[in-house]
C-alpha cells in the first residue's frame, strides 16, 4: 500500500530542516514527539492512548523512567496486542549514527533478547530505521550490521511503506504478522535463548565454587556443599535482581571485585540484607544463625570475581527485563544435577539418578500454568472480595522451581488490583493496599507480602528445589518494586517474607506413619532419601480450615520400578496402587484427598492412564472421589521439547458426581499448537473452538473413550455380532521373550555357527530371531539373528559351548531385578515347543500404524513384539485394514516421536478388538470370508516379491499393485462390518 499522506509529510519536513535535526543540540524527546510518535500512529497504533485505555490494556507503552547509563536502560516503546508485547522500539535522536553505531543497536538487542519473548525490534531516530532480530546472543562489540534484518533511510519510506507496513502495522501484528516472518527466517548463528544461555552460566558457576569449596574446606559434607555453592549463587541473583530495580545499591557487588577477601565483603553484604529483608534466603546474621556456618567458608577470590563480573555489563543479561518466570525454567534444568564428592574430596558435577531416568528434566509451559491457574484459582475468586480471598490456600505438592506458585500468584497479584482499582482506589490508597504510580495504581510491598503468606504452600522433597521457589517467589514479589519510595521504605520495615512455613521440604507421598510398628529405623541417610511429611502438622492453619482450596502443578513422571522401596507402603495407604503405577497417579489421589469439599484440582499429567490397564485404579479413584469438570488432551503435541510423553490437562472438583457432562478439548493442529506455544493464542481460545461435552456416565467405561459421538455409536456398533479377539483365539495374545540381558542371549549367525561347531546340541535352544522392527505390514524382516532359549529348568551342562559364552555376561546376568538361575533368560514366557514354533500372526509393540504380518518360520522374538499364535488370514486382514487402525487409534496408548506419534500395540489393547463373527453356512458370509483370505494370500506374495525386487520401477509397480489390494481389501471389510457412507467416512477421516 503506498505510504499516508502524514509521512510523505514528515519525510519532507525532514528533509527541509534536516540540518537543524542533525545537531547534537536538538534532543531526543522532540524526535520522538514530532516525527517517531506520528510514524508509528500511521501504523495504526495508538501512541499516547488517545482511546483512553487502562494501563494494563494500552498498546503503546513508553519509557517514564529517569535516564541511566546505556547499561540500565529500557527501551523506550513497547507495543502491546491483546495485553501482549510484540516487540520494542529505541528511540534516539537524528545526531545518532545508527547505521555503523554499534551501541545503540547492542541496547535494544540486549534487552529485547533477555525477555525471550522478543523476536524483532526496532532502531530509529527518523532519519534512519533498523529492524534487528534479536534472538541471536548480542555479543559487545558485535557491528550494527550484526543480526539487522533490514535497513531503511528516511527517503525510502514512500516507496517501501507497505514492507514495513506488512510486519509491524497494527492490523499485521495481530494477523500474526511476526511470527510468521520469524518462522520464515533461516535459524542464524548465534541463535541462543536466555534461559539456555544463563543455564549454562550458573551451571558454570556451581561448577567453579563447587570445586573451590572442595578444594579449600576440606570438612565440608556433600550436602553441606550443595547447600552452600546453591544458597551463594541465590544470594547473588537475588542482590543483583535488586540493583536493577534500585532496592541495592548499583553495582554494589561489582564494586568488591579487585578488592582481598572477596567473600568475607560478599558475607557483610549478605548480613546487611538480613536485616533489611527478614528472608531465609539471609539467614545469616551471625554465626549462630541457621546458614550461619557459610561465613566461615573459605572462598578464593577468583571464582567469585568471574561470577560476579559476567553480570554486568557488557555482559548480555538486562536483568532488568529478564523475567522471574524465566529464573524459573532455568533453575529447573539447574536443579537436575548434583554435586557430588569423590574419597579424595574432589567434587565434580553429575545428573541426579531420578532425571536420568525420566530422560531429563522438563518445565511446565507458560500457556499451560496459565490455564490451570485460571480455572482453579481464577473459579475459586469469583464474587469474592479481597477478605474473603485472603483465606484462600492453594497447595503445589510437587513444587520444583516453584513455576505453578508463580504463576498463581501473579494471577493473585493482578486479582487484587484490579479489585482495589474497581471498588473506590482512593480508599485502598490509604490503607496502605495500593499506592499511586505517577501513571497508574501498584499494589504496596506490605500487600504483596500479605497475599504471598496467605495464599500460597508449596512442598517439595527436593532441598535445592524448594529454596529455588522460595527465591524466585521472593523475586516475583520485588519484580516491579524500584527507586526512592522503595529506600525510604526500607528504612522502615523489613521487605521480604520468610517462607519457611509457607514452602516445605519433604515427600508429599510418604508419611511418618511409614515407620510404625518398626524398632529400627532406616540409617540416616535413609531416612533424608525418603524425607517422610506429615501434613497435618506441616500446616495446621489450612487443617483448620478443612483442607486446601485448590492443588495444582505438575507431578514427577516416573514409573514404580523406580521407587520399588516404597511399593508396600504405598500399596498400603492408596487406592489408585497398581503393580506398574506411575508416580503422578499416587499425586493425583494424595491432592484430592488434601482438598477441602468444593476445593479444584488442576494438574498436567500424562494421558496414559486413561487406556492403560494399571490407571483403572486411579480411574476409579476419581470416578468415586471427585468430580472431573474438564480434560483438555495435549497428545501428540511436544508440550514438553524433547519429551516423549503424551499430556492432558485434569480439571476436577472435591464433590461427587455421577450424571451430566464432562469437557474434552480433543489435540489441537499442529498449527494451532504453534500459535499458542508463541504465545499467538491462549488455551482458552482452542478449548472454547474445539471442546464438546462427554457424559459422565462414560467414565463407568473399562477405559476412558473421549470420542465424538459418532466415534462412539461406531466402536459400539463394531463390537456388534462380534467377538473379542481373546474370545476369538482362545484368550492368547502373547507377548515376545524378555532376555534381561539381550547382548548375551541375542547372537549373530558367526556366533550361532562357532556355538554349534563345538556343541552340536545346541541347537535344540538357539531359535532364529526377531525384533520389533524386523516386523512390517504382511512382512517379516528377519536379521540373521539368533536367540539362546534357556528357559526355565534347561539343564545347561547340557549344552558347555553356550554355558561358555554366557559366563563372560554371569556377573550382569546375575544382577537383574528378577529370580532366576543366571544362565536363564528373565522371563522365557513359554517352553519352548508350545506357541513359537508354530505359525502366528506377530506385529511390534509401538508402530504408527498398524504392522500385523504372518510369521511362518517359527521365529522367536523379542519384547518388543506381541503375537496370536494361530493362522488366520481372516484376522490378519482385519487388523491390518482401515477399519483396523480406526479401532487401535480410539484405543490404544501412544507415545510421541520427533514427527509422528507411535500407538502402543500392547496386548491390553489388543484384547477387546472386534471380529466379525461370520456363518459359514451363509453363503454371503463365506464368499466375503474366502475374498478377504485370498486378498491377503495376494498382499503377502506382493510384499515378499517388493523385498525381493531389485530395480526401482519394479519396486513401485509392486506398490501400486499393494495399495489397489489394500483398498479391495478395506471395502470388503467396511462390508463385513455392514458400515454406511457416513460411518466409512469417519474411518477414512
Amino acid at each position: 500500500m503506498p505510504a499516508p499522506d502524514q509521512i510523505l509529510k514528515l519525510v519532507d519536513r525532514f528533509n527541509n530542516d534536516i540540518a537543524v535535526l542533525k545537531s547534537t543540540t536538538y534532543n531526543e524527546s522532540s524526535t520522538r514527539q514530532e516525527y517517531i510518535d506520528p510514524f508509528f500512529r500511521a501504523l495504526g497504533w495508538d501512541v499516547g492512548n488517545q482511546d483512553g485505555r487502562s494501563e494494563a490494556e494500552k498498546e503503546v507503552k513508553v519509557e517514564v523512567s529517569i535516564r541511566v547509563d546505556e547499561a540500565r536502560k529500557a527501551p523506550d516503546y513497547g507495543f502491546y496486542h491483546n495485553g501482549e508485547l510484540q516487540f520494542f522500539v529505541e528511540a534516539k535522536k537524528p545526531s545518532v549514527d545508527l547505521k555503523y553505531g554499534t551501541n545503540a543497536a547492542f541496547q535494544i538487542r540486549r534487552y529485547a533478547w533477555s525477555t525471550r519473548k522478543i523476536a524483532l525490534s526496532l532502531l530509529t531516530d527518523f532519519e534512519e530505521l533498523a529492524i534487528y532480530d534479536c534472538r541471536p546472543e548480542p555479543v559487545a562489540g558485535d557491528s550494527a550490521a550484526t543480526a539487522r534484518l533490514n535497513y531503511y533511510y528516511y527517503t525510502d519510506y514512500a516507496e517501501k511503506w507497505d514492507e514495513i507496513a506488512a510486519l509491524f502495522s497494527r492490523e499485521a501484528v495481530a494477523a500474526n504478522s511476526l511470527e510468521s516472518y520469524t518462522a520464515g527466517l533461516k535459524n542464524q548463528k548465534g541463535i541462543i535463548t536466555v534461559d539456555a544461555a544463563f543455564l549454562k552460566l550458573i551451571e558454570q558457576w556451581r561448577e567453579l565454587l563447587a570445586k573451590n569449596l572442595a578444594r579449600r574446606n576440606a570438612n565440608l559434607s556433600q550436602r553441606e556443599l550443595n547447600s552452600a555453592v546453591q544458597a551463594t549463587i541465590d544470594r547473588i541473583i537475588f542482590l543483583r535482581f535488586c540493583e536493577e530495580r534500585d532496592i541495592e545499591p548499583y553495582e554494589q557487588l561489582k564494586n568488591q571485585v579487585g578488592r582481598e577477601g572477596l567473600y568475607e565483603r560478599l558475607g557483610e553484604i549478605f548480613k546487611r540484607a538480613d536485616a533489611r529483608y527478614n528472608s531465609g534466603l539471609f539467614h545469616l546474621a551471625d554465626k549462630n544463625s541457621p546458614d550461619g556456618w557459610m561465613l566461615n567458608l573459605v572462598i578464593d577470590d577468583a571464582p567469585l570475581k568471574e561470577i560476579i563480573e559476567k553480570l554486568y555489563y557488557p555482559a548480555p543479561y538486562a536483568f532488568k527485563a529478564i523475567p522471574v518466570e524465566i529464573l524459573g525454567q532455568v533453575y529447573e534444568q539447574f536443579l537436575g544435577k548434583v554435586i557430588t564428592l569423590s574419597p579424595s574430596h574432589e567434587a565434580s558435577i553429575e545428573e541426579k539418578p531420578e532425571v536420568r531416568k525420566a530422560g531429563g528434566v522438563y518445565y511446565t509451559p507458560g500457556y499451560i500454568v496459565e490455564y490451570i491457574v485460571k480455572n482453579t484459582v481464577g473459579k475459586l475468586l469469583e464474587g469474592q472480595t479481597p477478605d474473603q480471598a485472603a483465606r484462600l490456600k492453594i497447595l503445589d505438592p510437587a513444587c520444583g522451581s516453584g513455576s505453578f506458585l508463580l504463576g498463581a500468584y501473579q494471577f493473585l497479584l493482578d486479582w487484587y488490583l484490579a479489585w482495589y482499582v474497581g471498588h473506590n482506589p482512593t480508599e485502598h490508597n490509604k490503607k496502605k493496599r495500593i499506592r499511586s504510580t505517577g501513571s497508574g495504581w501498584q499494589l504496596t510491598t506490605d500487600e504483596k507480602k500479605r497475599i504471598l503468606l496467605n495464599n500460597l504452600y508449596g512442598v517439595d522433597i527436593d532441598t535445592q528445589a524448594v529454596e529455588v521457589t522460595k527465591l524466585s517467589l521472593l523475586l516475583k514479589m520485588v519484580e516491579d518494586e524500584s527507586g526512592a519510595t522503595q529506600q525510604l521504605q526500607l528504612l522502615q520495615e523489613r521487605l521480604l517474607p520468610d517462607l519457611d512455613n509457607n514452602i516445605k521440604c519433604g515427600n508429599s507421598l510418604i508419611g511418618p506413619d511409614i515407620y510404625e510398628g518398626q524398632l529400627v529405623f532406616p540409617d540416616f541417610e535413609e531416612q533424608l532419601r525418603i524425607n517422610v511429611f506429615d501434613w497435618q502438622s506441616g500446616f495446621p492453619e489450612v487443617f483448620k480450615q478443612g483442607g486446601f482450596d485448590a492443588v495444582i502443578g505438575n507431578p514427577p513422571y516416573i514409573r514404580m520400578e523406580s521407587f520399588k522401596g516404597l511399593k508396600t507402603y504405598l500399596k498400603a495407604k492408596y487406592d489408585c496402587h497398581d503393580e506398574r503405577s506411575d508416580l503422578y497417579a499416587y499425586v493425583i489421589e494424595r491432592s484430592a484427598k488434601l482438598l477441602k469439599n468444593q476445593g479444584h484440582f488442576g494438574m498436567i499429567v500424562s494421558n496414559k492412564f486413561i487406556r492403560a490397564n494399571y490407571g483403572k485404579p486411579l480411574r476409579d479413584f476419581l470416578r468415586l472421589n471427585v468430580a472431573i469438570e474438564q480434560i483438555v488432551d495435549f497428545a501428540g503435541l511436544p508440550v514438553f521439547e524433547g519429551a516423549t510423553v503424551r499430556t492432558l490437562v485434569l480439571l476436577a472438583k472435591r464433590e461427587s458426581k455421577t450424571e451430566g457432562n464432562l469437557l474434552y478439548t480433543p489435540p489441537a493442529s499442529i498449527e494451532n499448537f504453534n500459535f499458542l506455544a508463541s504465545g499467538s493464542i491462549s488455551v482458552s481460545q482452542i478449548t472454547d473452538t474445539l471442546s464438546y461435552n462427554i457424559p459422565y456416565s462414560a467414565l463407568n467405561q473399562p477405559i476412558w473413550s473421549f470420542s465424538k459421538q459418532d466415534e462412539d455409536e461406531l466402536m459400539v456398533k463394531l463390537k456388534k455380532d462380534s467377538q473379542l479377539l481373546t474370545q476369538y483365539t482362545n484368550g492368547q495374545v502373547c507377548r515376545g521373550v524378555v532376555s534381561g540381558l539381550t547382548e548375551a542371549f541375542v547372537i549373530e549367525g558367526e556366533t550361532k555357527e562357532k556355538i554349534l561347531k563345538e556343541n552340536p546340541e545346541a541347537a535344540e535352544i538357539i531359535k532364529p530371531f526377531l525384533n520389533g522392527r524386523d516386523v512390517r505390514r504382511y512382512l517379516v524382516e528377519p536379521k540373521n539373528l539368533y536367540l539362546i532359549y534357556t528357559y526355565h529348568g534347561v539343564n545347561i551342562d547340557k549344552y558347555p559351548a553356550v554355558k561358555n559364552h554366557l559366563l563372560q555376561f554371569k556377573d550382569r546376568l546375575e544382577q537383574r531385578a528378577t529370580k532366576q538361575e543366571w544362565y536363564e533368560l528373565q522371563q522365557p514366557q513359554f517352553k519352548f515347543s508350545q506357541f513359537m514354533d508354530g505359525i502366528k500372526i506377530i506385529f511390534p509393540d509401538i508402530s504408527i500404524t498398524p504392522r500385523f504380518a504372518l510369521d511362518e518360520f517359527g521365529y522367536y522374538s523379542s519384547n518388543t513384539t506381541y503375537f496370536i499364535p494361530r493362522n488366520d488370514l481372516y484376522v490378519l486382514a482385519l487388523l491390518n485394514s482401515r477399519l483396523g487402525y480406526f479401532y487401535f487409534a480410539q484405543t490404544c496408548a501412544g507415545l510421541e516421536g520427533k514427527t509422528e506419534t507411535y500407538l502402543r500395540f500392547f496386548g491390553q489393547y489388543l484384547e477387546g478388538f472386534p471380529v466379525r463373527t461370520l456363518n459359514f453356512d451363509d453363503p454371503a458370509d463365506k464368499g466375503r470370508h474366502d475374498q478377504v483370505v485370498g486378498l491377503v494370500e495376494r498382499m503377502l506374495d506382493l510384499h515378499q516379491k517388493q523385498a525381493a525386487a531389485k530395480l526401482a520401477h519394479e519396486k513401485t509397480a509392486l506398490q501400486r499393485q499393494i495399495e489397489a489390494t489394500d483398498r479391495q481389501i478395506d471395502q470388503l471389510v467396511y462390508q463385513l462390518y455392514q458400515l454406511t457412507p457416513e460411518e466409512i467416512a469417519i474411518v477414512e477421516g
